[in-house]
């Protein structure tokens, strides 16, 4: 029996998260998320994947483990909020920071923040970890956070922008970073390394340099009109004195981010500042720890992993490439090459000490991730023992291109149910990427094409204009065209799908969910190829949107301020009146990345027009939904939805939402 069969099942498939190389290279940490036994939430815990043997679990609790970091010594120090038994009336409401010895026996509890504990990083016996703050006194913080508990206080006081982040509040606390050293039982001598940083640390990405005397950090500069920049700060752990390292009015520096070995440089992503005819653009930025000079390497690359060679000599780099996410050397002297030569994804890169590996985690749209091992010298990969097997997928998998109208190349992955042929041809459904920088070339747990394969349907997945992988000119000839340039990419490579005599170019839908259920939108009012349309957590009214999303000022950088013409051209709202295809509207009332107005406007203005349409709506869900529950609500009310329109068959609704 598949996976795919039930999607209750396929919901409760165990998957990997993280990677972490032991220092002496023997085994690896990994997270790994499974169902928890009420099946209505999902729990973590660490496992160890020996590296020439089968992988064990170490940690068990209700509350679960994350960030799991090495110390010299081989003892690993995780998060967790589950309760110090060691300690009267304690409480589990916050990540507190724990160690596991590496000969064995129970972790324990080291250190505890009211704030809790976020990333930790550690070098020798410092540690580095992040934490939220309230000002004021720090002695008398627990009981302050607990008096405004119990006085039902929620309220919080905004002097700046932005109020909140993806699916939560932003304050009253704000970040900060504490370092201490590791003691015989506890974290001793912890600080705040810059009590007076304000908001400067929202949203930090930072490292600890080998010797554990600096921390490389982000820095938010906040400037007029609510833009702001992110610079990259050194920030001597000893005195807290912070040096600007990397500036610049055009471009932003954030993560990836990782120091070399010998502690002499930094590799980081530099994002360059958008603008209305100024396109999206990040690169990998190599700069020097003393002098802050650096240069950009791998021309046309999105960094989105690094990991030194441990020679400092190179960094290995993880980019999108022509619908795969492989591995390139990039040499501080010479030209990168690629390293790894399948159609597989990588992330969660790790050198083995004498450089000889890679451990890294291995997907792509038909294989779910697990480890590997990568020969650096051979580029050869041979895949290791997972704590969370791959499940076997109903179909197959083939890559497709098409000729835009501009004689661009567009090109995709389609997924091929079982028994597809010219005698049985699988309906189609048509799935864009969200982004709208992005790339169909990963195991995707929320978009599983799969589901959709064992009922039958051939799925698209294609990479259109603003597809990170293809070099810098296919994001710059969808900037500021995105519905129309995007449709006649799409138009394009569906043409050549649907010209298979395996598939029924009869029964069409398309569906997408961000960008994609923008474009969704956008295809709903510009054709009328598609029998029905799904979309999800998607932009309808985009001067309504702008002025409401997490992060308003990316999006005025790229339509221009309330009353541009871009607003009116790129909008999907302008085109209500041309609407005729049955939609289906999902979005969660936690998404403030695109909030939630979206979607009421959306579905006020089909049904004031008399479309067709229904309306999936998920109170305490974000950008994407997450609990296995409304997983399963999701699935089979798209697949009745689609089962109406597209099959024909008679609408049923569906139990997880009757």
């Amino acid at each position: 029996m598949s996976a795919f069969d039930d999607i209750r099942d396929y919901v409760a498939l165990p998957r990997l998260l993280s990677l972490k190389l032991s220092p002496d290279g023997s085994r690896l940490i990994s997270t790994v998320q499974t169902l928890n036994p009420d099946g209505k939430s999902y729990g973590t815990a660490l496992w160890a994947i020996p590296v020439d043997g089968e992988p064990y679990r170490l940690t068990r609790s209700a509350k679960g483990e994350t960030a799991a970091v090495f110390t010299g010594a081989g003892d690993v120090l995780f998060t967790s909020a589950r309760p110090d038994t060691t300690v009267k009336d304690a409480t589990d409401e916050v990540p507190a920071l724990w160690l596991l010895p590496r000969a064995g026996g129970e972790a324990r509890q080291i250190a505890a923040r009211p704030g809790g504990i976020g990333t930790v990083r550690v070098a020798g016996d410092v540690v580095v970890f992040a934490s939220d703050v309230l000002d004021g006194d720090e002695a008398t913080e627990e009981e302050r956070r607990k008096a405004r508990k119990d006085a039902g206080i929620s309220a919080i006081l905004h002097e700046g922008y932005p109020v909140r982040y993806w699916d939560h509040d932003l304050g009253p606390a704000r970040t900060r970073l504490f370092t201490g050293r590791l003691g015989a039982e506890r974290l001793e001598d912890v600080r705040d390394l810059i009590p007076d940083a304000g908001e400067a640390l929202r949203d930090v990405t930072f490292e600890l340099t080998p010797d554990g005397t600096t921390v490389i950090a982000t820095w938010r500069r906040f400037l007029s009109g609510g833009d702001s920049r992110t610079d990259l700060v050194a920030i001597d752990v000893a005195t807290g004195q912070r040096r600007t390292l990397l500036t610049d009015e055009a471009h932003d520096f954030g993560g990836p981010l990782a120091v070399s070995p010998d502690g002499t440089r930094v590799a980081c992503a530099r994002e360059r500042i958008t603008g209305k005819d100024v396109p999206a653009r990040v690169e990998l930025w190599i700069a020097d720890l003393a002098t802050g000079e650096g240069r950009g390497y791998a021309d046309d690359l999105f960094p989105m992993d690094v990991e030194w060679a441990p020679d400092s000599s190179a960094v290995h780099l993880v980019a999108d490439y022509q619908g795969r996410r492989p591995v390139f050397r990039v040499p501080l002297e010479g030209e990168h090459t690629r390293l790894t030569g399948d159609d597989a994804a990588y992330l969660g890169l790790n050198a083995s000490a004498d450089g000889a590996f890679l451990y890294v985690m291995r997907s792509n749209i038909a294989l779910a991730p697990a480890p590997a091992r990568i020969d650096v010298a051979t580029g050869e990969v041979a895949d290791l023992p997972s704590p969370a097997p791959r499940p076997e997928v109903p179909g197959t998998l083939t890559e497709i291109s098409a000729t835009a109208d501009d004689g661009t190349t567009v090109r995709g992955w389609l997924v091929l149910p079982e028994g597809a042929s010219a005698d049985s041809p699988a309906p189609f459904l048509l799935w864009i990427h969200g982004g709208p920088l992005g790339s169909w070339n990963d195991w995707q747990w929320r978009w599983q094409s799969w589901i959709m394969a064992q009922r039958g349907y051939a799925v698209l997945m294609p990479d259109p204009c603003m597809s990170t992988g293809y070099g810098q000119e296919m994001i710059d000839r969808g900037w500021g065209a995105w519905g129309p340039r995007t449709q006649a990419d799409l138009d394009a490579i569906v043409d050549v799908a649907l010209a298979r005599d395996d598939i029924d170019h009869e029964r069409v839908a398309a569906m997408g969910g961000s960008f994609g259920g923008y474009m969704a939108n956008w295809l709903a009012g510009h054709t009328d190829r598609y029998q029905a349309i799904v979309t999800h957590a998607s932009l309808w009214n985009l001067d309504q949107f702008a002025g409401t999303t997490d992060s308003s000022v990316f999006w005025q950088r790229e339509f221009g301020g309330p009353g541009s013409e871009r607003y009116e051209q790129l909008s999907p709202h302008v085109a209500l009146d041309k609407i005729t295809t049955p939609m289906l509207v999902i979005h969660g009332d936690k998404d403030y990345r695109v909030p939630i107005g979206e979607a009421l406007r959306l579905w006020w203005d089909l049904q004031r027009n008399d479309v067709e349409s229904k309306f999936l709506y998920f109170p305490d869900e974000n950008h994407w939904i997450l609990k296995p529950g409304n997983i399963v609500a999701w699935y089979e009310t798209v697949l009745a939805f689609l089962a109406k329109h597209v099959l024909g068959e008679e609408w049923k609704r569906p139990d997880s939402v009757a």
